[in-house]
């Protein structure tokens, strides 16, 4: 007997650890554990290790070796390769000795129309499935006992590592599915002689091809060519179909076999694109780069597997499809690792969900594997807080790009990511070029556009999140590319809506379609794609068939003789509603009256306020002080706003004189008692003069902005001084971090407020470090303790108020002033480096001085709400003015203005004054006492009806003080 010597392979410890699909297996062969080496694609070749044991007897013996069996090609032929190592890993084929199968079908060459399709012979497709099954991507060992002159290996097959195994020859004779070639048998071979014996059993038995019939019920009616593909699709109704993987032609495309019917199909995976091979033109194949490792991924995982595909669509002659196997599904998998990119235009068909495909490539992009090892995020340069912030709308511009108003003060240019508003092309452009082109009226669907945004998100604070700079562009003869400035794309929400989304699928704008290589997209593109499919479905907007809406707005603005005939009408109608389309300067508007469909100019009444710079003959007029401040106030307060206007004169210009009011303020006031402008003799006939006298006394007396060098009577100076001593007026500043239903409030003091981050992000490094035991901490009323907030899912300092079950455990945010009821799972232990003792609890409780809380719920309720729109997550300036029960009573000031948030309220005729006895406080108490006469003269909120005060019930709940 020969005894023989294996030579294993060499495999690196990372590859058994890192296994990308999972598709790894086990095969129980004789009580032992055989594992196959898991497929990771980036594992190094490994040459197929053969040796040859030696004896006393120096004849030479076959060779055992190994491998793993890539491909079943028919009964008696089976492709074995080695490891991966650094690429796809060598292949050859072998050709089992001793036996012969059926021949599979095969199909006549394309180019030799005469020739016909070869059918199946009996048995054939059994003989390959028998071993399909039992073969595919397990190990084996060999034996090439015969080499051809052609380079064919003939040879004796094991299952698993050593000839102890199962031997597949036998097997298939056995089962009757393959004959002996008994022409070369040797009565003394062993191995020969149980071929026969076997086949002879199978005869007797009648097994496989030796059962009566002669086996036709087993050749396969093979369909090569599907009539009417895109039927063919439909017919499937997007349910998985059983197939078996045939062939792999690059990472992205195979071809299938669909079960029961012998469909042969080429399938191409939805959503995704994997590198190719393009054929050169002398027929040479030259791979881009990581093909051919993408096609060794796909294939290593599903060639010849059993799988299930489901058919999504057929473009052009093409079939798309998913494959999903037990193990995984290859399309996401691809992408994950680096080996696909997502593909626009075959995404939308994906019946798996587009956002897995593009987590799949974001994970790719951000690990920089394979095809994106250059890649480079198109907002990596920028910090957190340039990328993502929360800011305030102050203007729409057209129906893609707003201006919004930062934390900072700072105004900034937003476009929204990937989306073109409605435009004119082609003829319409050049129509009419000696009338006056206004775009927001005359391009189609633009003002439709326009006033949806304006409507959804003009004065309110929404989430920015920074997709992509756009590089500014210059323009040139040669180029009809326009020039455009650098340009800031983000995705803007409000409420959890994407604006541009919505935009899209009202069909009042459209997604831009990029290069596929280009990356400075909208993180929610699909999205994008989605509504405009549906916009198009439905017919709405841009895409409808009917007739474009046309906008027949008059622009009188200037225009003296038509101003003259409108002049009548606005001055019967009262108050009527307007649109401000511009700001000119504090008090010089742009209107636009929707019901009379005409533009006006606009001078605020009663009021003159600093002029800006402008050109005049002689030359550069320059700016009187505060007026660029007056027309920024006039902007953030009106601009694309809603409003009331009462029209009582005109000027000789044509531009009309009156009253602009929006939401119960009268602006003329607002400037006035802002100090951005004085009170004109003008306003002594109108009924707002004692409100506009009293707002400018109570600026005066600030000295502030255009007041600011006012000299006042030294009786005056004098009081003034003596107040200022009495009264201790040290305001601070602090930022408001939370506002209770009670009006009571919560501040951090600004000075501490670096330590207080500083201590938050060593706190939460340490927390990430060595995270806490869930369930591991007992709750118990009064212990400080850190929280996982809900909203963001950050840890925070907070305090236990209250233990109702472990599922309801009420907690107080020690440094913000909020409190939430979270489950105890959500609570740990405070380390004792980020304890009170290191850093006190930050957030201090504070209520207003001077006015009285409303008791009517809906009452204080708006009251609430206009302090969470001022103050809430701002900077302002506190001042304690007295003590009190449950805390102390201060007054705000807001940092940019320096004006006083209470006073504003009792102003705005929200709240009433609480009258304080106090000889210091009186000079306070008098200010607001005429705040609120002015409020009450103009009828204002609680005021609207008149001094309720003398009534027997009081509808707002206040306690009247007699």
């Amino acid at each position: 007997m020969h005894g023989t010597v294996c030579f294993r392979y060499s495999v690196c410890s990372q590859l058994s650890s890192l296994f990308l699909l999972g598709f790894n297996r086990t095969v129980t062969l004789d009580s032992r554990l055989l594992t196959c080496f898991p497929l990771n694609g980036v594992s190094n070749f490994v040459d197929m290790a053969s040796s040859v044991s030696a004896q006393a007897n120096p004849a030479p013996v076959a060779a055992l070796q190994r491998g793993i069996v890539k491909m079943v090609l028919s009964g008696c032929a089976i492709i074995v390769r080695g490891q991966p190592r650094g690429g796809p890993p060598p292949e050859r084929q072998i050709n089992l000795s001793n036996i012969r199968t059926g021949a599979l079908a095969r199909r006549a060459p394309q180019s030799q129309p005469d020739q016909k399709d070869t059918p199946d012979e009996p048995y054939a497709f059994q003989a390959r499935e028998f071993l399909r099954k039992m073969l595919i991507g397990k190990e084996v060992c060999f034996t090439v006992e015969v080499k051809t002159a052609l380079g064919r290996e003939y040879g004796m097959v094991y299952l698993g590592r050593d000839t102890t195994g199962e031997n597949i020859a036998e097997s298939l004779v056995n089962e009757g599915l393959a004959t002996v070639r008994r022409e070369g048998i040797r009565g003394n071979n062993p191995d020969q002689a149980r071929l026969c014996d076997l086949e002879d059993q199978a005869k007797a038995s009648k097994k496989g091809m030796w059962t009566e019939g002669g086996g036709t019920n087993t050749v396969r009616d093979l369909k090569y060519i599907i009539e009417n593909p895109r039927n063919f699709v439909d017919s499937m109704h997007q349910k998985p179909v059983n197939a078996v993987i045939e062939h792999v032609r690059d990472g992205s495309v195979v071809r299938a076999l669909l079960l029961p019917d012998y469909y042969l199909v080429t399938v191409m995976l939805s959503g995704v694109k994997c590198p190719t091979f393009k054929r050169e033109a002398d027929g040479t194949e030259s791979p881009e780069p990581f093909a051919a490792e993408a096609k060794f991924f796909t294939e290593s995982r599903l060639l010849q597997r059993d799988v299930q595909i489901i058919l999504e669509s057929c473009p052009n002659q093409v079939i798309l499809g998913t494959v999903l196997h037990p193990n995984g599904n290859i399309t996401e998998l691809l992408l994950k690792e680096g080996f696909a990119r997502c593909v626009d235009w075959s995404m939308a068909v994906y019946t798996q969900g587009a956002e897995k495909l593009r987590a799949g490539e974001k994970s790719a992009k951000e690990r920089k594997v394979r095809i994106w090892k250059d890649y480079v995020a198109p907002t990596a340069n920028m910090d957190q807080k340039d990328r993502q912030f929360v800011a305030k709308v102050m203007q729409v511009v057209n129906a893609d790009a707003v201006v919004v108003k930062l934390n900072s003060g700072e105004y900034k240019t937003i476009h929204l990511s990937s989306i073109r508003p409605p435009r004119i092309e082609g003829e319409e452009k050049n129509k009419d070029k000696d009338k006056r082109f206004r775009p927001i009226y005359d391009i189609p669907y633009m003002f439709e556009a326009r006033e949806f945004m304006r409507k959804k998100i003009i004065g309110k604070k929404v989430n920015v999140t920074v997709d992509y700079i756009r590089a500014a562009t210059s323009s040139s003869e040669t180029s009809t590319i326009p020039a455009f400035a650098e340009r800031t794309c983000a995705t803007v929400t409000i409420g959890g809506i994407n604006i541009a989304e919505a935009l899209v699928s009202k069909g009042f704008a459209t997604v831009i379609r990029y290069r596929q290589d280009d990356d400075q997209r909208s993180s929610h593109y699909d999205e994008l794609l989605a509504a405009e499919a549906r916009a198009i479905k439905n017919g709405k907007g841009l895409h409808s068939k009917k007739e474009v809406p046309i906008h027949r707005v008059a622009d009188i603005s200037g225009e003296t003789q038509k101003a003259k005939q409108f002049l009548p009408f606005l001055q019967r109608a009262g108050r009527s509603e307007a649109v401000v389309e511009y700001v000119f300067s504090g008090s010089r508007l742009k209107l636009y009256m929707p019901k009379e469909t005409c533009l006006i100019t606009f001078l605020l009444a009663g009021i003159e306020c600093p002029r800006g710079s402008r050109n005049m003959p002689g030359g550069m007029q320059v700016a009187e002080p505060f007026s660029d401040e007056a027309m920024a106030f006039t902007k953030e307060l009106v601009l694309q706003r809603e409003v009331e206007v009462e029209v009582e004169s005109m000027d000789k210009a044509g531009n009309f004189i009156g009253w602009l009011h929006i939401e119960g303020v009268n602006l003329s006031v607002a400037l006035v008692e802002n100090a951005l402008s004085k009170v004109h003799f003008t306003a002594e006939r109108s009924s707002y003069y004692k409100t506009l006298v009293s707002g400018e006394e109570a600026s005066r007396l600030r000295k502030d902005k255009i007041w600011a060098n006012y000299e006042e009577k030294k009786v005056e100076e004098v009081v003034h001084v003596m107040e200022e001593k009495e009264r201790t007026a040290n305001y601070r500043a602090v930022y408001v971090t939370e506002i209770t239903d009670t009006m009571h409030f919560y501040t951090q003091d600004v000075e501490t407020g670096t330590q207080l981050e500083n201590l938050m992000e060593t706190m939460r490094a340490e927390i990430a470090a060595q995270p806490p035991v869930e369930g591991s901490y007992a709750a118990r009323r009064g212990d400080y303790c850190i929280a996982n907030f809900s909203a963001d899912g950050e840890w925070y300092r907070a305090r236990v108020e209250k233990v109702q079950s472990p599922a309801k455990v009420h907690v107080f945010y020690i440094d913000y002033g909020n409190r939430e009821i979270v489950p105890s799972t959500r609570l740990a232990v405070i380390p004792p480096a980020f304890s009170i003792r290191t850093l006190a609890a930050q957030a201090t409780e504070y209520t207003f001085a001077y006015i009285q809380v409303p008791q009517d719920e809906d009452a204080r309720a708006d009251v609430v709400d206009s302090l969470v729109r001022d103050i809430q997550n701002t900077q302002c300036l506190l001042n304690v003015e007295h003590s009190g029960v449950t805390c102390p009573h201060v007054t705000l000031q807001f940092a940019d203005s320096k004006d006083d948030v209470g006073l504003s309220l009792v102003k705005e005729g929200m709240v009433m004054v609480d009258v304080r006895k106090e000889k210091h406080l009186q000079k306070m108490v008098t200010e607001y006492l005429n705040g609120q006469e002015s409020a009450k003269t103009a009828r204002l909120n609680i005021w609207r009806y008149g001094d309720f005060r003398d009534d027997d019930a009081d509808e707002f709940g206040y306690k009247l003080k007699k």
